[in-house]
């Protein structure tokens, strides 16, 4: 069982977080750490300790995502590829073979406890592009409603160097707040940020909170780690930023031992980034002040009144659709007189949110011809006016 470090005072801070505080939580997983760098093979002990950690989160109801590297440096084994960098084909070659590896071995090793992983690859644009983001945010999500351990990868096979995220430390901060966890965990090959390398400065001073990114601490980050790591220090302050803008609490903890989950709940050393808000705030900040709205729906008064109760809007609740608008796009909400009551993303294109305004959900499949999504917006796709 982790048994988490006791908390540090709550009435100086920065204060530093405990494990037991976060109920969803993604785990940042680099080759590095996976992948025996001699070899070119997993290190299955270190995997299945790090399974029993996820096994113990997961058994306390936390809701645990994987964010793993690891399939080229797996792949370029197996078709024998030697050492030093690969060809853009030879890389997406080798992520083709190293994809079902790495999938087999996670959840082979979740298995072990009882836990299904699912497999996930992506590319900037199912994080960025707000169409698909919706659809990986809505396939996660149901993932972990299921109790499904979702395994994310970038999709190397597909990806070129001008549309990729060229490291996971990034990949997984977009992954965390797009599915609104409260903490990332970015396990590297050292136990955190320090002022200066360790390795050459003898009088480096080890930071374990970090209440704000100031440019002193973006100063402190170095290059990248290993010829199997894209990382290093720059990448993971980069990822703090992505992840404290969306609400999302970050650690940089030792990976290298096994069982470092438990390691820090014992106490370990690591490097907490703390954000200034809750994921949820984060998103709904997000949604009703930073993206311009594409259109307007008009809604009754009992969908104004649902929406101000915390439901979803549904299609029965709209009176009129204005604009032209893709779905994932931003939407101001008024009501009939015209007051602005929310901004929201639609989960339709215009034409169709025309087609089924003022329709029940069930009748959705008979209108469209496919069956869509029960709600026009969903709550957690909706920011209030006053939120």
């Amino acid at each position: 069982m982790l048994t988490p470090s006791a908390p540090g005072p709550r009435d100086t801070p920065p204060f530093t977080p405990t494990l037991d505080q976060f109920r969803r939580v993604v785990l940042k997983v680099g080759s590095a750490l996976l992948v025996d760098r001699a070899r070119g093979r997993l290190r299955h002990a270190w995997l299945a300790a790090l399974a029993e950690d996820i096994a113990d989160l997961h058994g306390r109801g936390v809701d645990v995502l994987v964010v793993s590297s690891g399939s080229i440096a797996l792949g370029r084994t197996v078709l024998g590829f030697g050492p030093g960098p690969l060809r853009l084909e030879e890389s997406q070659a080798a992520a083709a073979v190293g994809q079902i590896a790495l999938a087999r071995h996670w959840s082979e090793a979740l298995a072990h406890h009882g836990i299904v992983a699912g497999q996930i690859l992506v590319t900037p644009q199912d994080t960025e592009s707000r169409r698909r983001y919706l659809n990986a945010r809505a396939t996660t999500l149901k993932l972990l409603e299921e109790r499904a351990v979702p395994v994310v990868n970038e999709n190397d096979t597909v990806a070129t160097s001008e549309i990729r995220y060229g490291d996971n430390d990034r990949l997984a901060a977009r992954v965390a707040t797009m599915i609104g966890a409260d903490l990332l965990v970015l396990f590297s090959d050292i136990d955190g940020l320090y002022t200066a390398p360790p390795a050459s400065d003898p009088t480096a001073r080890h930071l374990p909170v970090i209440a704000r990114i100031t440019p002193e601490i973006d100063a402190m980050a170095g290059g990248p780690a290993s010829e199997l790591s894209r990382g290093g220090m720059r990448t993971k302050v980069e990822a703090a930023k992505i992840a404290i803008q969306g609400g999302t609490q970050m650690m940089i903890a030792d990976g290298r031992g096994k069982n470092p989950l438990k390691a820090v709940a014992g106490g370990a050393r690591c490097s907490w980034f703390l954000a200034g808000s809750t994921p949820g705030a984060a998103r709904k900040t997000w949604i009703g002040g930073s993206l311009e709205p594409r259109g307007t729906l008009t809604i009754d008064a009992g969908a104004a009144r649902a929406l101000q109760g915390g439901a979803s809007l549904l299609p029965v609740g709209v009176t009129r659709v204005e604009g032209s608008f893709s779905r994932g796009d931003a939407v101001t909400i008024r009501s009939g007189d015209g007051l602005v009551l929310a901004r929201g993303l639609v989960a339709y294109d215009s034409d169709d949110a025309a087609r089924i305004l003022g329709r029940s959900s069930r009748e959705i499949e008979a209108v469209l011809g496919y069956p869509g999504r029960a709600a026009m917006v969903h709550r957690d796709d909706l920011a209030l006016v006053g939120d």
